[in-house]
């Protein structure tokens, strides 16, 4: 059966989620959530709120999808000890550290595969399973063919949202809130700067990064014949009258009810951005999928309706099976049966002969029925009673309050006899104490000059895509360069034979070492022979994930960018460490093009264009090797060559100089000033967050 996953902000939103039919709820509680700036719950509340679902069969997936450092970490294992112990059903995660931690404290306790992941590809969800995941929310960009295909042959179950906001970015690569304003949408504080207007080479009042809400109502059956095990709404910054809205609906139409017009009206009352979209679902983004918020006067009625439905209403949402017994000189019996197996038992009063009517079991499953104001509806009633005696209607429901009681409250207590495990703190090993080494990233052959290749870096990483177009300046590489092919961001199953081609075309180039920033790459990488290297997309935040990438065989890796110079300092690196010292930040990896969107047709291949927003800042954009997918780079260049005696300190391996749009003049430009006297420019160079960090 679908599930139907519903949000919980707050919770009059649970309550709403619950009456109006979710199977199961998404939570945060303390800060290691992505939605910081919903209401969430406290450690106090939360045994409420899930004895609360479970009483009415309702699951609780809590929410701990942020990246978490190591100071935090101790923080976090307090709250995943109070959290499984107050019954939670599953872990919604997206930081890798934090799934070792899960594995080691709670072993018992599913863990899903937040969309922040960024899993978009079957040997994305194979690499969550070798992880000990038992579900994968998969990326929103994946085209209804795609998800098939996923579902056919995946091991572990698969979670798809189907209602609800869309960001313009891969969830877990969207680092313009944090290196714009300090807010990381990867620490639960986007601020949403894709809901902002932007203008081309100018400043307009254009929105060409909001996107309207997701909407797939209509193939709600086409998902589960696929396989899919979860459908979820998004939303748990929303009211709880869109919750209810929303949840109502899906769990119609997952009944197989059939959609209306008068259905899709209520879910764009509820909260839509200029109607909805589908279009990654059929595989057809464009510029049809933009709207932003407008200002519409409130469907009142339908809020009103939406309320009643959780605050006036007690759903009959769990089924249950009564057993009595009413023998001549005995105390009478009932039981009660769920579905989860629980039974409670009571006895009543002895019956009495009767003198008009006896007690027939027609009566006794009526009296017994009358369970208005609680979460139980009758299945059955079975009963064996003499002929000739009675029973007082107030007697039967005194025994049917008591057992339905005692089942409340046994239901309520699932989950909470957990074993947890201690917090056992990462094993910490120091990184190299000499210089860092020079790597260099280029994204064209013109940007691999005489003066690059004459300073020897110990890695030349260069893009997948760019060996086809010309490999010429391969014969020119002197030891001890190593040449790395970076992977493409985002690789559906549909372009992985042409990766695996590519590949291979690399191998017999001689190159045998690949940067991989996705988990869905790394097995790709290496059943082609390759040695593999972590690249930022991996958001390696603290000392558990160095530790398991490196168990995972990586040969490096490189530390996420919304770190601070003393949090990577104080990083275990028990495999080498990159820092990014230069270049500019990307900021969004996007499966609408960019440039298509300025002009309706697709110029990526040409050239680049870019983006202004209200304060003139610049923001180029470019396509993402030979995809049609584009890359939104910070205006100003990421600036670390100044700092290169400071940067020894930190036990790093190499300092990476990345080149982006620089032209070779500028490429040498840059060289020349990491072995001479750099001078840091405040008005085209940033420090990035290695000195502010991220909220």
């Amino acid at each position: 059966m679908l599930e139907l996953l519903s949000p919980a902000g707050s919770m009059d939103a649970l309550r709403a989620a619950v009456q109006c039919g979710a199977d199961a709820v998404y939570l945060g509680c303390g800060p290691f959530n992505a939605r910081q700036n919903a209401r969430n719950f406290s450690l106090d509340e939360l045994p409420d709120a899930v004895r609360y679902c479970h009483v009415r069969g309702v699951k609780v997936h809590l929410t701990l999808n942020t990246l978490v450092t190591d100071r935090e970490l101790p923080q976090a294992a307090q709250t995943i000890a109070a959290v499984a112990k107050a019954g939670v059903d599953a872990f919604i995660v997206q930081d890798f550290g934090l799934v070792t931690l899960l594995r080691q404290m709670c072993p018992e306790i599913p863990i899903h595969a937040s969309t922040q992941m960024s899993v978009h590809s079957l040997e994305g969800v194979q690499q969550a399973a070798a992880m000990g995941l038992s579900r994968v929310v998969l990326a929103r960009e994946l085209p209804r063919e795609q998800i098939a295909l996923i579902c056919r042959n995946s091991p572990i179950e698969i979670e798809v949202f189907v209602h609800g906001a869309l960001c313009m970015c891969y969830s877990g690569q969207c680092y313009f809130s944090s290196v714009v304003g300090r807010r990381s949408g990867n620490r639960g504080q986007c601020a949403q700067p894709c809901r902002l207007p932007y203008g081309y080479d100018r400043f307009e009042t254009k929105y060409p990064l909001s996107l309207k809400d997701n909407c797939l109502i209509p193939w709600i059956r086409e998902l589960e014949r696929m396989g899919v095990s979860s459908v979820k709404i998004e939303g748990r910054m929303k009211r709880p009258e869109y919750v209810a809205v929303a949840t109502r609906l899906y769990r119609a139409s997952i009944d197989g009810a059939q959609v209306s017009a008068q259905d899709m009206k209520d879910l764009r009352d509820a909260f839509s951005r200029q109607g909805f979209t589908q279009d990654y679902y059929i595989g057809k983004p464009g510029p049809a999928m933009f709207g932003t918020r407008q200002k519409e006067q409130e469907n009142r009625t339908l809020m009103q309706a939406a309320r009643a439905s959780y605050e006036n209403n007690e759903a009959p949402l769990v089924g249950v099976r009564f057993y009595a017994v009413v023998k001549a000189g005995d105390p009478a019996m009932l039981a009660v049966q769920d579905d989860l197996g629980n039974i409670c038992k009571t006895e009543g009063p002895r019956p009495e002969p009767a003198q008009r009517r006896a007690l027939s079991q027609e009566d006794l499953h009526a009296r017994l029925s009358k369970t208005g104001g609680t979460p139980y509806y009758v299945v059955e009633t079975k009963s064996v009673i003499d002929p000739g005696l009675t029973l007082s209607a107030a007697a039967i429901n005194a025994m049917r309050r008591e057992v339905l009681t005692h089942l409340t409250a046994l239901r309520g207590r699932e989950g909470q006899s957990r074993e947890v495990g201690r917090y056992v703190p990462a094993k910490i090993v120091p990184g190299q104490s000499r210089a860092p080494k020079l790597t260099v990233g280029v994204l064209r052959p013109d940007q691999i000059t005489p003066k690059l290749l004459s300073m020897k870096p110990a890695r030349l990483y260069v893009p997948l895509s760019l060996l086809r177009e010309d490999h010429s300046w391969l014969s020119r590489i002197q030891e001890p360069t190593q040449v790395g092919v970076v992977l493409p961001r985002v690789i559906f199953d549909s372009e992985t034979a042409h990766v695996r081609q590519e590949l291979d075309y690399a191998y017999a180039l001689g190159i045998r070492l690949a940067m991989c920033g996705n988990i869905g790459h790394l097995g790709l990488a290496r059943s082609r022979g390759f040695e593999i290297c972590g690249d930022f997309g991996l958001n390696l935040f603290n000392s558990r994930a160095m530790h398991l990438v490196r168990a995972w065989g990586l040969s490096s890796a490189t530390a996420s960018f919304e770190l601070t110079l003393p949090q990577i300092r104080d990083l275990s690196k028990p495999l080498p460490v990159e820092l990014l010292a230069y270049g500019r930040l990307p900021l969004m990896i996007t499966e609408n093009c960019v440039i298509r969107g300025r002009t309706g047709e697709c110029g990526c291949k040409t050239g680049q264009t870019k983006l202004i927003d209200r304060r003139g800042e610049e923001f180029r954009v470019l396509k993402d090797q030979d995809t049609c997918r584009s890359v939104i780079l910070n205006g100003k260049k990421l600036f670390l060559l100044d700092k290169q005696e400071e940067l020894k300190a930190l036990g790093l391996w190499a300092l990476r100089l990345q080149f982006t749009t620089e032209n070779p003049i500028e490429v040498d430009g840059t060289l020349e000033q990491y072995r001479g006297t750099p001078v840091f420019d405040p008005g085209s160079q940033t420090r990035g967050l290695y000195y502010r960090g991220v909220e």
